[in-house]
């Protein structure tokens, strides 16, 4: 058995994880300490708009798995029974077409330009992997979410296909 001593290489606080912070913090230097906590705030699963999606799913009746890893690009949402997920994307990160919250950022564009364009290509190349191997994939934009009653319209005609 191995003794706490030998774990301790995993520990945050590490030189690796010192390094990366210090490479990070010199490379954002310029991005303010408010905007940096309104970005450290935003969480990669079990945000918003997943979340609601995923309660209309179960108050429908629906059962499913949440983040897949054996799947490409680990969907949000996967119902294996019948061979269809669910990817629920936000309109910024995603650059979702004509939506006003896919505006590209004035502030270090030379960045977030080919990041998101990066986004954007990834999404392409994930969907056509699951298709390949079968999957029935439906992409929910952030900005549709508003209204309880058409996400159960839309999710009720795609499951039940």
């Amino acid at each position: 058995m191995r003794s706490r001593s030998d774990h301790s290489s995993n520990r945050i606080g590490d030189t690796a994880s010192s390094v990366d912070a210090t490479v990070c913090e010199n490379k954002f230097a310029d991005v303010p300490d408010a905007v940096r906590r309104r970005m450290s705030s935003i969480r990669k699963t079990g945000n918003k708009p997943e979340m609601s999606v995923r309660k209309v799913a179960y108050r429908l009746g629906y059962r499913f798995r949440v983040n897949q890893r054996n799947l490409p690009g680990t969907p949000d949402i996967v119902f294996p029974s019948r061979r269809k997920i669910i990817q629920v994307h936000g309109c910024f990160w995603h650059q979702h077409p004509g939506c006003r919250h896919s505006t590209s950022p004035r502030v270090r564009s030379e960045y977030w330009g080919p990041k998101l364009a990066r986004n954007v290509s990834r999404d392409i190349e994930i969907r056509s992997a699951l298709e390949a191997q079968g999957w029935a994939v439906l992409t929910l934009w952030g900005c549709e979410l508003g209204d309880d009653s058409s996400l159960e319209a839309r999710l009720i005609a795609f499951l039940a296909a």
